[in-house]
């Protein structure tokens, strides 16, 4: 059967290549030509001069950032939003999914997975504008708390802000893979588990569980690896002159030396070593998650 089909596959080799070549065409010239542009970050670019007549600097952007008295702070920053989104935005997309599997009819399941997957299509600079009136001082927050309070204009609460609206507009989107998985579940061994009498925290735990473990442990890896890629439009777009203590992160700091203050060399110089470290944690999680887990890793 498989020297048939690479047989077949030898002879009509066009048809394949009209298929992928569109494909390939279009990974190459956006996603592996615009690689050369991190050349940019060991010149002092000039866009006049060109990419290959600009002067080469070596690491002196790299050491300038490293050095920079707000490097720890855009740092610890970044860190914080991801890690904490991390620890609390990745457990809910499971329990959401756990809960799902528990519902018996079709018709109110389909309504709340309606319901809950609804966010995720709405825009992220939709979602700061709800969240800007949610939180204003004369927002409906303020008014059933019978306060005045700026809640935008408060660094301590930027984070929580930042981690509890990603949670509402992501974790019902999150859920659907987990969802899937828990579709196939035997329903002959779940019911041999209610008849031994487990509880509903054993039945997870013993049937629901093991058809989700691989899958959780390789969405915890990918997001873990992208720890350091905190999406720029949303910090961005709640960010305010009050709140940069907190508000301030890689990504918003490389768009406005990058695009505001033209120094392109030194931008994508910050934005390679936020790159760098990402593929780093990848590499780290997946190797500890391996070693946790008999060997089983990305």
């Amino acid at each position: 059967m498989r020297s048939k089909t690479l047989g077949y596959m030898r002879q009509h080799w066009q048809l394949y290549v009209i298929f992928l070549l569109p494909a390939l065409a279009l990974t190459i010239i956006f996603r592996y030509i615009p690689m050369g542009g991190i050349l940019i970050a060991f010149q002092d670019y000039n866009p006049i001069r060109g990419l290959l007549s600009s002067r080469w600097v070596g690491l002196k952007h790299f050491s300038r950032f490293l050095s920079s008295p707000d490097f720890l702070s855009y740092l610890a920053n970044t860190l914080k939003l991801s890690v904490y989104g991390l620890l609390w935005g990745f457990p809910v997309p499971i329990i959401l999914a756990l809960l799902l599997n528990r519902i018996q009819s079709s018709g109110v399941k389909r309504n709340i997975q309606l319901v809950l997957y609804m966010p995720n299509f709405v825009s992220v600079i939709v979602v700061c504008g709800i969240v800007r009136i949610m939180l204003s001082v004369t927002g409906p927050l303020n008014q059933f708390l019978e306060t005045q309070i700026n809640f935008m204009t408060m660094p301590g609460a930027f984070r929580s802000i930042y981690i509890a609206s990603g949670i509402w507009q992501g974790a019902g989107w999150g859920s659907i893979m987990y969802t899937a998985a828990l579709s196939g579940v035997s329903q002959e061994l779940r019911e041999a588990a209610i008849l031994d009498g487990a509880n509903v925290l054993q039945e997870v735990r013993v049937v629901e569980w093991p058809a989700i473990k691989d899958m959780v442990i390789i969405q915890f890896i990918l997001q873990a690896g992208n720890i350091m890629s905190i999406g720029f439009e949303k910090a961005f777009a709640l960010q305010t002159d009050l709140n940069l203590a907190s508000s301030e992160i890689i990504a918003t700091y490389v768009y406005k030396k990058g695009l505001l203050d033209g120094d392109y060399s030194f931008s994508t110089a910050v934005g390679l070593f936020n790159t760098v470290i990402n593929v780093i944690m990848l590499l780290i999680v997946n190797k500890v998650t391996s070693k946790m887990n008999d060997d089983q890793g990305l």
